[in-house]
């Protein structure tokens, strides 16, 4: 079977967010508006999500 991806873009400026927020974002691999990463849909991601959801465009794969 084959694992679920969500694509996670960027779509908010980190300036003025708390830096908890700008760490999550940055953990990820994201520096700018527009980019994107793949990860794999597990829980853990969507607690990723939960937090800095406000800020990102997620698509599922």
């Amino acid at each position: 079977m084959e694992e679920k991806k969500l694509k996670i873009t960027l779509v908010k400026s980190l300036i003025t967010r708390i830096p908890a927020h700008r760490k999550i974002v940055h953990a990820l691999g994201i520096k700018k508006i527009g980019e994107f990463v793949i990860m794999p849909d597990t829980p853990a991601t969507r607690g990723i999500l939960n937090k800095v959801g406000f800020l990102m465009k997620v698509e599922e794969l």
